[in-house]
C-alpha cells in the first residue's frame, strides 16, 4: 500500500505541474495511472479529489489575472450537467466517449497548426463548454484539453489562461464530488486517498507556477497544443 502510494503522490505532483503550466492535462494523463492502481470506479473520484486541491491551488496562484466572469458562464453550464454526469457514471459507456473526445482533440490541433483559426467565441459560448465539459469531465475524469482550444481563441494565455481555466475547473469538480457522494462512489478509502494525495498536487502546482511566468506566449500555446495531442493518444489507445 505504501508504494501505490508512493506512485499515486509522485504521478500527481509531476502532473499537478504539467497542469500549472499548460492549464490541463493533469488529469488526463493521471486517469490511466490511477485507474491501473486503483481501478476505475475508484480512480475517477479519486481524481476528481486531487484535482480539487490542485485547481484551487492554481486559482490562488494565478488571482491577479483570472478572468472571473468567463469562470461563472463556464460554470453556468458546467455545475448541473457534472451533477447529471457523476450520478450516471455507475452505468455509462465510456470506450465510445473517450475515443470520440480523442478525436476531437486531434483534429483541433490540425485545424490550427494548418492555419486556421477559429473566431474569438463570446461569453455565452461558453456556458454550452461547461455544459459539455461538466458531463464529459464527470464520466471520463477530466476532459481539460476539451476546454483549452476555447479559452486559447478568447485570447487568454499564461497566468490568465491558466488561472481562468483552473477557476472554471474548481467549480466543476465540486459539483462532480457532490454527485459521486450522492451515488455512493465516495467512501472512507476513496477520501484517504485523495487527502493523502493532496500535498503532492499542491507542490506540483507551486512548482508549475514558477515555471509559466519564464516562458513566451508562443512557447506556451505550443506546450499546449503538445499536450492536446498526447492527451488524443492516450484517450485513442485507452480501453
Amino acid at each position: 500500500m505504501v508504494g501505490t502510494l508512493l506512485t499515486a503522490s509522485a504521478a500527481a505532483f509531476l502532473l499537478a505541474l504539467l497542469s500549472a503550466v499548460t492549464g490541463f492535462g493533469g488529469g488526463v494523463l493521471l486517469l490511466p495511472v490511477f485507474t491501473a492502481l486503483f481501478g476505475l470506479r475508484v480512480a475517477v473520484p479519486v481524481l476528481t479529489l486531487t484535482q480539487l486541491s490542485s485547481n484551487a491551488a492554481r486559482v490562488w496562484l494565478n488571482r491577479p489575472e483570472l478572468h472571473w466572469r468567463l469562470a461563472g458562464r463556464f460554470a453556468a453550464g458546467a455545475v448541473p450537467l457534472a451533477v447529471t454526469g457523476a450520478l450516471l457514471l455507475a452505468h455509462a459507456p465510456l470506450a465510445a466517449l473517450k475515443r470520440l473526445l480523442g478525436v476531437f482533440l486531434l483534429a483541433v490541433v490540425a485545424w490550427r497548426r494548418i492555419g486556421a483559426r477559429p473566431s474569438r467565441p463570446t461569453e455565452r459560448t461558453f456556458v454550452a463548454v461547461g455544459a459539455a465539459s461538466g458531463l464529459g469531465s464527470a464520466l471520463l475524469g477530466s476532459v481539460g484539453p476539451l476546454t483549452a482550444p476555447f479559452f486559447l481563441a478568447y485570447g487568454l494565455t499564461r497566468a490568465a489562461y491558466v488561472g481562468t481555466e483552473a477557476a472554471a475547473a474548481l467549480t466543476l469538480h465540486l459539483s462532480k464530488t457532490v454527485g459521486y457522494a450522492a451515488a455512493g462512489l465516495i467512501g472512507r478509502d476513496v477520501l484517504l486517498l485523495g487527502a493523502a494525495l493532496t500535498p503532492a498536487t499542491l507542490a506540483g502546482a507551486w512548482v508549475g507556477r514558477r515555471v509559466v511566468g519564464r516562458i513566451s506566449d508562443r512557447v506556451f500555446v505550443v506546450l499546449v497544443e503538445a499536450g492536446l495531442v498526447v492527451a488524443a493518444v492516450l484517450l485513442l489507445a485507452g480501453r
